[in-house]
């Protein structure tokens, strides 16, 4: 029975050897790759569309909050102000215009075009632009000699100088939200106008001090809009305002190309009539400074200086500029 036994037990050993060494080899073989699933489209919407698959967050870095403030979108460009300032040799002209350059230095994006009613460019006025620290152009032309008799409009070619070069800058190029204003050397601004005036979507017009023979002019207002004008000279006029109670868009004037202050047949005290009536309507007119109750510009006008006792030929040894 033993050697029976033993006998069946060395007939089978070779098959369970060969057995063995079979399962071993499989388990050395490489497993096949993984087949990736196909990837579904995300979710377009309407029903029977492919989810799209759950985001998931980057290694190493969670998720961003769905809450988290994004920075404000950046302010839009503060117009600029273009201040159109026709001026003439006279022995007050330094001190207007010192005066007015001290407003202005405080007056954010002004651009300063100063009109010299003069053959060339002075040097008391060059210097005073270069101490102002402004932007600023300076430019020239004279007055011709027929139109300098009294009672006749003045400053008519500065005020036409200064509109050309604001054009040609602007000529070939996208202009800059902006608005011009005439900014006479001889009136006194506050501060508050030109934050009126920056808004100007067309044209803004304001009350003016001491002006007309009144203590005040100005534009008469219902429900928001220009319905007349309280003044002391020439109720009739279509704009009876002064040349330091309104302001123009820089689009305006561009879009205007002819809009000049005319000479032929213009009469004094006109001239912003016939200016305005080229760009505007009074139905049109912008009403600022709480509706025109407010007076933030004064034409003050520096008093005549009195030269009686000025020598007739320099007598000091130091020549002063004044």
């Amino acid at each position: 029975m033993k050697s029976a036994l033993l006998s069946r037990f060395f007939i089978l050993l070779p098959w369970i050897l060969i057995v063995i060494l079979m399962l071993d080899v499989d388990t050395r073989r490489p497993a096949p790759p993984l087949t990736p699933r196909p990837y579904s489209v995300p979710y377009a919407g309407g029903r029977g569309g492919a989810r799209s698959p759950p985001r998931r967050g980057l290694p190493g870095r969670s998720a961003e909050p769905r809450n988290v403030s994004r920075p404000p979108p950046p302010a839009p460009p503060l117009p600029t102000i273009y201040a159109i300032t026709p001026t003439y040799s006279r022995p007050v002209q330094k001190a207007e215009l010192t005066r007015l350059a001290n407003t202005f230095r405080q007056v954010a994006q002004l651009h300063w075009i100063l009109v010299e009613d003069a053959a060339a460019r002075s040097e008391l006025v060059s210097r005073l632009l270069a101490r102002a620290g402004l932007p600023s152009t300076h430019l020239h032309v004279p007055t011709p000699r027929r139109y300098k008799r009294p009672g006749l409009p003045r400053a008519t070619e500065q005020r036409n100088a200064g509109l050309a070069w604001l054009r040609q800058r602007h000529r070939h190029s996208r202009a800059h939200p902006g608005v011009l204003f005439f900014a006479d050397d001889d009136n006194t601004y506050s501060l508050e106008l030109f934050q009126e005036m920056r808004t100007t979507r067309k044209v803004s017009v304001w009350p003016v001090g001491l002006v007309g023979g009144r203590r005040y002019e100005r534009p008469l207002v219902e429900n928001g809009r220009v319905v007349g004008w309280y003044t002391g000279w020439r109720g009739d006029r279509p704009f009876a305002i002064d040349m330091a109670g309104f302001a123009v868009s820089l689009q305006v004037i561009l879009s205007n190309p002819k809009a000049v202050f005319k000479r032929r047949g213009s009469q004094p005290g006109m001239q912003e009539s016939d200016f305005l009536k080229q760009i505007t309507t009074v139905e049109e007119l912008e009403p600022k400074a709480n509706n025109c109750t407010k007076v933030l510009v004064w034409h003050t006008r520096t008093e005549k200086v009195n030269l009686a006792n000025e020598p007739k030929y320099r007598l000091d040894t130091v020549n002063i500029e004044v």
